[in-house]
Formats: C-alpha cells, sequence, structure tokens
C-alpha cells in the first residue's frame, strides 16, 4: 500500500518540476531583452538629446501639440518598466503560474517604445502616421491568422494562408477590372479563398494527406498560376484585367475625431471596418457559442466529440473552408484597399507572418490581432526610420519583422499548447 500510494505522489512532483522547468525561458528572455533596452537605448547614447512625436495630423479636427521626451531618461524608464515585467513573470513562473497574455502584450510595448525612443533622438516623427502605417500593414495579417485560427481550432494545420492571401488578391483585382465595380471584386476574393481551402479540405480531411505538404504545394501552384496569368493577361492588358481601383477612405462621425486613434482607426476603407466585425465575431463565435465549444472540442478531443455526436471531419471541412473566406478577404486588402492592382507576389510571405501571429496570440482573435499590430509595426518602422534618417541600417529593420517572428515562435509569449490533435488526420474507428 505505500508503494502504491507513494508512486503517484512522485508522479506529480516530477509532472511539476517539468511544467516549472518549461516555463522558465519566457522570464529569461524578457529578462535579456529588458537588460538590452537598458544599456543600449538608456545607458549607451549620449545624454542631453531629445524626442519629438506628432499626436495630429494637418487636417484633423483637433490640433494636439507634440511630445517632446529627453531620449536617454525615457529609454531608462522604459527599459525598467520591462525589467519589472521580467521579475514578475518570473514569480509567477515560480509560482507554477502561466504569464498570462497581457503581460506579454505591455512587455512589448514597452520594449517597442524604448526602441522608438532611442531610434528618434534628436529627431521627430508622427505617431499618428506611424500608427496608420502600421494598422494597413496588419489588416491582410489578421485575416490571414483568423484563417490560420479557424482550421487549428480544429486539427488542421493550414500552412496555405499565402496562396489564399495571393489568390484573393488576384481575383478581387481582375473581376473588379473586367466589371468595373470594386464591390463585386470584394465578394470575388472570399470565393477565391475558399476554393484554395477546399482542395486543402478535400486532400487534408477527407483522403488523410499530410498537411504540412498540400498547404506547401498550395503555395506553390497559386504562385505560379498567378505569375502566368499576369505575364500573359494582366500585364499586357493592364487597362482590361488589372485596373480595379482602390475603395476611399470613410471617416465615422464623431470617432474619426478623436485624437490619435480617431484617424488611425476610423478614418479607413471598407474593408478595414469589415475586419473590425470579423474580429469581434470570431471571439464571441469560438468562446460564447455552441458552435464554438464544438469547434474547440474537434481540435483538442476528437474521440470524445465523435462520442457526443459532432461529425469531426464534417466540422473540420466547413471550418477550413470558413477560413479560406477570411483569407481571401485579407488578400483583397491588397488590391483594392492599398495598391489598386494586382502585382505578383504581392503577399510577399505575410501568409507565413500570419500564422506566426496566430501563434503569438495562442490561437485567440484578440490575441492575433495584437500580435499581428506587433509585426505591422515592425515592417512599418523600416519606412519611418528612413524617412528622419535614423543612422539604423535599413537592412536590420528589412529584418525586423522576421526577427520578431523567430523569437515570437521560440517562445517570447510563455507557455503555447496549440490544439491536441493539431495537424493529426482522424480517422473513425
Amino acid at each position: 500500500m505505500t508503494q502504491v500510494a507513494t508512486r503517484p505522489a512522485e508522479s506529480r512532483e516530477t509532472e511539476a518540476a517539468v511544467v516549472l522547468t518549461r516555463h522558465w525561458r519566457t522570464p529569461i528572455m524578457f529578462g535579456v531583452f529588458g537588460l538590452l533596452a537598458l544599456v543600449v537605448f538608456g545607458l549607451l547614447p549620449d545624454g542631453g538629446r531629445e524626442s519629438t512625436f506628432g499626436l495630429s495630423l494637418r487636417d484633423d479636427a483637433i490640433q494636439l501639440a507634440p511630445i517632446t521626451v529627453p531620449s536617454k531618461l525615457a529609454a531608462i524608464l522604459l527599459a525598467l518598466v520591462c525589467l519589472g515585467i521580467a521579475a514578475y513573470a518570473t514569480w509567477q513562473t515560480y509560482l507554477g503560474r502561466r504569464v498570462p497574455l497581457w503581460l506579454s502584450i505591455t512587455f512589448g510595448l514597452a520594449f517597442v517604445l524604448a526602441f522608438l525612443t532611442w531610434s528618434v533622438a534628436g529627431s521627430e516623427i508622427s505617431l499618428t502616421s506611424a500608427l496608420q502605417g502600421t494598422l494597413a500593414l496588419s489588416v491582410p495579417l489578421i485575416f490571414g491568422a483568423l484563417c490560420g485560427m479557424m482550421g487549428e481550432r480544429t486539427g488542421v494545420i493550414n500552412i496555405a494562408i499565402e496562396g489564399q492571401l495571393l489568390a484573393g488578391a488576384f481575383l478581387s483585382g481582375v473581376v473588379a477590372s473586367l466589371v468595373g465595380n470594386l464591390w463585386v471584386g470584394l465578394i470575388a476574393a472570399p470565393i477565391a479563398g475558399l476554393l484554395v481551402a477546399w482542395v486543402l479540405a478535400v486532400f487534408t480531411v477527407r483522403y488523410f494527406v499530410n498537411q504540412i505538404i498540400v498547404g506547401v504545394v498550395l503555395n506553390v501552384l497559386v504562385l505560379g498560376v498567378t505569375n502566368f496569368l499576369y505575364s500573359r493577361l494582366l500585364s499586357p492588358l493592364k487597362e482590361t484585367w488589372n485596373s480595379p481601383g482602390r475603395f476611399p477612405r470613410l471617416e465615422i462621425p464623431l470617432l474619426s475625431e478623436i485624437p490619435v486613434i480617431g484617424p488611425v482607426l476610423f478614418h479607413q476603407t471598407i474593408i478595414v471596418y469589415i475586419m473590425y466585425v470579423v474580429v469581434v465575431l470570431a471571439h464571441i463565435a469560438l468562446f460564447r457559442t455552441r458552435w464554438g465549444l464544438r469547434v474547440r472540442a474537434v481540435g483538442e478531443h476528437p474521440e470524445a466529440a465523435d462520442t457526443a455526436g459532432i461529425q469531426v471531419n464534417e466540422v473540420r471541412f466547413r471550418n477550413v473552408l470558413l477560413g479560406g473566406a477570411l483569407a481571401g478577404l485579407g488578400g483583397a486588402y491588397f488590391t483594392l484597399g492599398a495598391v489598386g492592382l494586382f502585382s505578383p507576389e504581392m503577399t510577399a510571405g505575410a501568409g507565413f507572418i500570419a500564422l506566426a501571429a496566430m501563434i503569438m496570440g495562442r490561437w485567440t482573435p484578440i490575441g492575433a490581432v495584437f500580435a499581428a499590430l506587433l509585426f505591422g509595426f515592425a515592417n512599418n518602422l523600416q519606412s519611418v526610420l528612413g524617412i528622419i534618417g535614423s543612422p539604423i541600417p535599413s537592412e536590420f529593420m528589412l529584418m525586423a519583422p522576421y526577427l520578431l517572428t523567430i523569437f515570437a515562435v521560440a517562445g517570447l509569449v510563455g507557455r503555447i499548447r496549440p490544439p491536441a490533435f493539431n495537424g493529426q488526420p482522424y480517422l473513425k474507428s
């Protein structure tokens, strides 16, 4: 009896030790980046310089004076905030608790502000313009992250987000050009993403082909088809096939006049407003409805879901299609919301960064939004710093989004556990 009673206790102690060891990477990374911010951004620069941040655009209804802060002092204070968060994360890990997502978001904001204060020292940037550029670059990432989340919540890994974004961008531009109506092009975009998702679902859900391989093949297929059609039709017959135009920016009365956030959030194209609605609906549907409970059950324990009467593979199939439609909308933003025409490979790896945003956001819509905004900010920062003549090499800023992706996936956001049956086909016994 003693031996039987002792074994579970030892097992529980061992499991607890494993869990604690597994989570130490988060406070360690917080501490390393906090010290980096303190030394590089705060202690090394010369004193006496100031950083200026503009808060208003020229046509804003309410004009705010720019904020000027001492560069060195502000960077030191923000770095100390990062170190304080690292200390709190260490204490949480010592107690065996999960590092909350809001803590990671706060750390990221403090580190980014410290970097901005250091890089803008002696110059001035418009914070509102920087945030507008950030949101513009984040919209396709958010749609792509929601696409991946819809599939992975049911256990289907979607590597084909890049292809779905590109297909949505292509078909929306072509249809809008031929019909002469941007709204028809916008309707065609989710259809393009849905078609690519249908191929993915057929091979992975119905025929149990390796999900990673199918996703990679679809990316290459869409890339090849769009490049071929661009060279044969869209480029030589641009006026007919590739001149869709762009949606105008729409101002929401009163809300667009709020200082700083008003011009950023409420002076946008219709696609951005659709994104706001989609994010809210996705969060409510996943965590507040019976449908969401079934979707999460399929991803966590498909056998139990099957026993409860849920058609596991049908749920997976439909969710992959739904995700493809969302990715198609994200692709439409490239042609109908930002550029005004289609160009080859215009997604430029956004689908893979969207996957990283989904992981960094812990497979939740709100978390994916914040992660995508962080990636968009890192991408936009290269042009902002180039305008003010920052001494930071442009090559480094080009690498920043991808370095951020590596750090995020490597464990910057704490314990990341995907759905238990993610990537595994379900064969009903």
